[in-house]
């Protein structure tokens, strides 16, 4: 059977030549970036309309990897969507109902999304990640039925907090592949 495609979805500003995400796509054919117009201005609408057609161009389900404001996405998507996917790893969930209040920009994302989510997924959060606390990660975690994995003193699990190609999450990706 097929290795199930990759998804990729950075969140705001996108995720660097270094990001884990960005290695992991260089690194695997099954993996492919959902390309977003402007990273620095996200609108909800339009970055959900570019998830619901990579998600369309996909020949099988996705897995979906998502990294901060891009769990938020798949959260908002998962309402409407008409297409299925396999699974989510949702990487370092930002706190768009905390954040709106500094940063206008992802207004839009807010509220985050509670609802149960329709795939296998799995939520990882740092204990010290400046966008969302440990407790907001796991509540968010808990409504989404995923499965909560906290690791300590991460950051917000990107280049920035030393976490280049980050062993770690590919096991987890590997564990929504049926690896």
């Amino acid at each position: 059977m097929a290795r199930p495609p990759v998804l990729v979805l950075p969140g705001y500003g996108d995720s660097g030549p270094q990001h884990w995400q960005s290695l992991w796509e260089a690194a695997d054919a099954t993996c492919r970036r959902v390309v977003q117009r402007d990273w620095y201005a996200p609108t909800l609408a339009e970055w959900c309309e570019a998830l619901d057609r990579a998600v369309a161009a996909c020949e099988h389900p996705p897995i979906l990897v998502a990294h901060s404001l891009g769990c938020t996405l798949v959260a908002h998507w998962t309402r409407q969507a008409r297409r299925p996917v396999a699974g989510a790893l949702l990487v370092a969930p930002a706190d768009v109902d905390m954040l709106a209040l500094v940063l206008d920009t992802v207004a839009s994302f807010a509220p985050v999304p509670l609802d149960r989510l329709p795939f296998p997924s799995i939520v990882v959060a740092s204990s010290d990640d400046p966008y969302v606390s440990p407790e907001r990660a796991g509540t968010f975690a808990r409504a989404w039925g995923s499965r909560f994995v906290l690791i300590e003193g991460a950051g917000h699990l990107n280049t920035d907090s030393g976490h280049g190609d980050w062993p770690e999450g590919h096991r987890l990706l590997e564990e929504l592949r049926g690896a």
